[in-house]
């Protein structure tokens, strides 16, 4: 019974849970195996279905080292875990992935800001809905979890440190993308 959950296709419900996912993790692994997970996310739905066996992700501004496509270039598998915040259970979809600057791709993934200059394709192989237990035991979505994050340094803090470079005390309380962006 557990194996009959893993389709090969998009289905309506595998569609749906899509439309409503502001947020996946996406695994990708380089020709020698060093695997590496990334998060993505903008407005859900950001990840468009092209058709029953193929997705289309936005490439957004982020950390620029471009490792998903780097790993793609010489493995092309790839494993998506979908997220709607409050939602225990996840979405998990596996199969190849590529990079494409194909015009039609790019201009259904456009944004009142920007349309993106490139996305990563998923050719669908499986997809399942995965139980919620692993959220349910880390409290993800419960409101008292989230305190834990007020015990950590400011993450302008950890990127000063961890670069090795001294910057402006007010840079310091800063999230890592506005650090980064004043540190580059």
């Amino acid at each position: 019974m557990v194996a009959n959950k893993i389709i090969d296709h998009v289905d309506e419900y595998v569609r749906l849970f899509i439309a409503h996912a502001p947020f996946l993790a996406m695994a990708t692994a380089d020709a020698h195996g060093r695997a590496d997970c990334s998060p993505r996310g903008d407005y859900p739905g950001f990840v468009k279905v092209l058709d029953e066996y193929t997705l289309a992700i936005p490439d957004r501004p982020g950390n620029k080292i471009a490792d998903s496509f780097r790993n793609l270039a010489e493995n092309d598998g790839v494993g998506l875990l979908f997220l709607i915040p409050g939602l225990r259970e996840t979405l998990r979809v596996n199969g190849r992935g590529y990079a494409t600057d194909e015009p039609e791709v790019l201009a259904r993934m456009q944004t009142e800001a920007s349309e993106p200059e490139l996305a990563i394709v998923v050719e669908v192989a499986e997809a399942y809905f995965h139980c919620g237990r692993a959220l349910v035991r880390s409290r993800l979505w419960d409101p008292a979890s989230q305190a834990l994050a007020q015990e950590l340094p400011p993450a302008g803090e950890i990127a000063a440190a961890q670069m090795k470079v001294d910057i402006a005390p007010e840079l310091l309380g800063q999230s890592l993308e506005e650090a980064y962006r004043k540190l580059y």
